[in-house]
């Protein structure tokens, strides 16, 4: 088994890859061990992480292949754990000492072929949707700081913004720009993908780029799904 750094790096997890053992659903689950050695990585990071947020997400690998209605369950031997997922097919991981040490499994409430389950990160939301520029990329460094620690290949990338993410039937999108000189500028939404390389992107999403030290806030009058750090 790799080294689990080795795992949140590659944990693009193809569930039915994952799928072992013999039976009817020898293709249709992931060991939920895997998963938690992936998952793990993040909780022993000791690197500043207090602005971000860290889930399992089931993704598409396909376009037109639709998340709704799909369950992902925790299965072991003694119960099961229905785990929600959000609009972004993301859920908050159980690390589970029980579960892990009786491999529990992972199944989806979805034929698996066409979905991978990976680790993601992103900027935790603010409530009243006010984030200053200088917040907003300190969370895409401490970000970065954990891919750098988790993957040896991120080391050369830089942040370059966050791409707010929102859902599809959010109504009409309305972010701004706010600088400190009282200008403000709109920031159009575009749909996309949530996650880079996802399949999916059907999503409205707006880009702030990082420009310097600006002394700007980004106000948002739609509460996001997701912040997700821009590396380049």
């Amino acid at each position: 088994m790799p080294p689990a750094r080795h795992l949140f790096a590659t944990c693009i997890l193809t569930l039915s890859a994952l799928g072992a053992g013999a039976g009817a659903h020898a293709a249709d689950w992931v060991s939920y061990r895997d998963a938690y050695r992936a998952m793990v990585v993040f909780e022993k990071y000791g690197g500043p992480k207090h602005g971000l947020q860290h889930h399992l997400q089931v993704v598409p690998l396909e376009k037109g292949v639709a998340l709704e209605g799909v369950q992902l369950t925790l299965a072991g031997k003694a119960n099961q754990v229905n785990l929600a997922l959000d609009p972004l097919g993301r859920t908050a991981f159980p690390l589970l000492k029980a579960a892990y040490d009786e491999n529990a499994a992972l199944y989806l409430s979805r034929k698996i072929g066409a979905f991978s389950v990976r680790p993601r990160v992103s900027l935790l939301p603010q409530a009243d949707g006010v984030y200053d520029a200088a917040q907003l990329r300190a969370g895409c460094e401490q970000a970065l700081g954990f891919a750098r620690h988790a993957d040896a290949s991120q080391r050369a990338l830089q942040c370059g913004g966050v791409r707010f993410v929102f859902a599809r039937r959010a109504g009409e999108i309305a972010v701004r720009l706010h600088r400190l000189d009282g200008a403000d500028q709109v920031l159009a939404p575009v749909n996309g993908p949530a996650f880079q390389g996802d399949a999916d992107e059907g999503f409205p999403t707006v880009v702030y780029r990082f420009a310097g030290a600006e002394r700007a806030q980004v106000i948002s009058a739609n509460v996001p799904l997701a912040i997700v750090p821009l590396f380049e």
